[in-house]
């Protein structure tokens, strides 16, 4: 596999913190892109004379165009400049924002979806950049600060989507987010040092080396199996939540949509979690996450023995408890994946997002089916079970 050395290693005094908080607002605002369309459905459909059903497959199509985006295009990045790559995706994002504004119908903003997902990978590149121009010593926290933008941005883009919407109409959603973007472009354009490329493999055999990788490093593929059932736990807890309030507490999605503010908060676990892995060695920070994780669901089964009110704010403490171990392990884990191979770190990314990309269809999928057949007790065994069983692939390892 032939490459070429990386210029920012551990030499380097590492990037400013004005930079990282860029870098971190950037990630959050990309992947934000991905979950707009979300609570805005009902709307959509009525404006565009879709049906629910129609209306329905937005978000698949714009996770799916994620998907590929994530195993052909996140790749480039060990390929050419980061720099330049990053750019060139903040670009294609703002024209894929724009046209999902001016879709003149449901057709047009079903391709817009599918397009958005696909460069809505600017996030899976900032990381890797951020890894690459931090110093060795400095990763695990700079790469805990850029993914705490990433992540509230998955947390807190249903709530910015609601409520602009509400004001505004679903159309100013999509041309905010594409403001926020074209901002945080030109920011990176000024500011966002070259990264010189680390391999000069073609493209067709940089993607076939995804396998390669696959085979020959057994840490990462420890790290994508328990990322992804962390995963599987999240996705079915937060793609469950909303249909489990209002039918046992006649809450609507409004309340559920707040929960998001408590996932927030564990959020903040991201760089504390990647200071702790420079300190003590990223490995005993995935443990003690998926462990808080596996005893953060867990605490909800107490749920049947409380008063109501006292199982809302149980729920919430739960959020907060599981969010900031899922995460915590989330940073952890990329910090040992960035250090396998400084040539192939794209690469790597691609791989371990993989993994958590089909946890969460997975426990969305498992969670619904769960909720049905044993109501929000399965859908906590689940959570539990998919979280011990990543402690499990922890441990062994």
């Amino acid at each position: 596999m032939s490459s070429i050395p990386v210029t920012h290693e551990s030499a380097s005094a590492g990037p400013a913190r004005a930079l990282v908080l860029l870098l971190a607002a950037g990630c959050g605002l990309a992947v934000a892109s991905l979950y707009y369309s979300q609570p805005i459905l009902a709307l959509l459909g009525r404006d565009l004379g879709a049906s629910e059903r129609a209306v329905g497959l937005l978000p698949m199509l714009t996770q799916l165009g994620y998907a590929a985006g994530i195993l052909l295009l996140t790749p480039l990045g060990d390929l050419h400049d980061r720099r330049r790559v990053i750019l060139a995706k903040a670009v294609l994002l703002v024209l894929a924002l724009l046209l999902s504004a001016w879709a003149p119908g449901f057709a047009a903003l079903a391709v817009a979806s599918a397009l958005l997902g696909l460069v809505a990978t600017l996030a899976q590149d900032i990381v890797p950049a951020a890894a690459t121009l931090a110093p060795a010593e400095r990763r695990g926290s700079i790469v805990g600060t850029v993914m705490t933008g990433l992540l509230l941005g998955i947390l807190l883009s249903r709530v910015a989507s609601g409520v602009i919407a509400a004001h505004w109409g679903w159309r100013a959603v999509y041309a905010g987010a594409a403001a926020s973007i074209a901002l945080v472009g030109l920011a990176l354009a000024r500011w966002l040092p070259s990264i010189p490329p680390t391999s000069t493999l073609p493209w067709a055999r940089l993607i076939g080396s995804l396998g390669e990788l696959w085979r020959a490093r057994p840490e990462l593929r420890r790290a994508a199996f328990a990322q992804g059932l962390l995963s599987v736990g999240f996705s079915a807890f937060w793609s469950t939540l909303a249909v489990m309030l209002d039918r046992d507490f006649g809450l609507g999605s409004g309340v559920a949509g707040a929960f998001g503010l408590a996932g927030a908060a564990g959020a903040l676990a991201a760089p504390l979690a990647g200071r702790l892995a420079d300190r003590r060695g990223p490995a005993t920070v995935t443990r003690v996450g998926a462990a808080l994780a596996a005893a953060s669901f867990a605490a909800m089964a107490l749920m049947p023995a409380l008063p109501p009110q006292a199982r809302l704010w149980l729920v919430a403490a739960s959020a907060v408890g599981f969010d900031f171990g899922i995460q915590a392990t989330l940073v952890a884990h990329q910090t040992i994946v960035f250090g396998l191979d400084p040539a192939a770190r794209s690469r790597l990314n691609a791989l371990l997002f993989v993994g958590v990309f089909v946890g969460m269809a997975s426990g969305a999928a498992l969670g619904s089916l769960a909720l049905a057949q044993a109501g929000w007790v399965g859908v906590v065994l689940l959570a539990v079970l998919a979280s011990v069983a990543a402690l499990v692939v922890r441990l062994r390892g």
